[in-house]
């Protein structure tokens, strides 16, 4: 299937599984990237996102929890969020022709939160 650019905040999240999630640096500095598998649960399909050109991956996952690491929630964070005013400033305008989205995604099994800052996400189904 051919990727599509997803509209991230548009998808019904909660209750959805996370089942993978892989960091690509195949191209380091030119694409990193992000991939996420997710299985919907509005109609149980299986996609693979993938967070293009990204810029800052930050995850606290918690573990040992005998469940799928089910969505509770996920959007786009507002325009000043923290982790994007630190990102900009921490690189003293090296970054400010770029436009980041922070990605955010929390799970109610185990309270883990991710957070990416990239310029666009795909989505794919497998």
């Amino acid at each position: 299937m051919k990727n599509c650019t997803m509209n991230f905040d548009e998808y019904y999240w909660h209750d959805s599984i996370l089942e993978n999630i892989s960091i690509n640096r195949t191209d380091p500095g030119n694409n990193d990237s992000i991939e996420i598998i997710v299985k919907w649960y509005e109609d149980k399909s299986t996609s693979k996102l993938v967070f293009k050109k990204s810029y800052l991956f930050k995850a606290t996952m918690n573990f040992g929890i005998i469940a799928n690491e089910s969505i509770d929630d996920a959007y786009i964070a507002p325009p000043d969020d923290e982790d994007l005013i630190g990102f900009y400033k921490k690189w003293g305008g090296t970054f400010d022709h770029i436009k980041l989205y922070c990605y955010v995604i929390k799970t109610s099994s185990t309270g883990s939160e991710i957070r990416i800052l990239a310029e666009g996400v795909e989505i794919m189904k497998v």
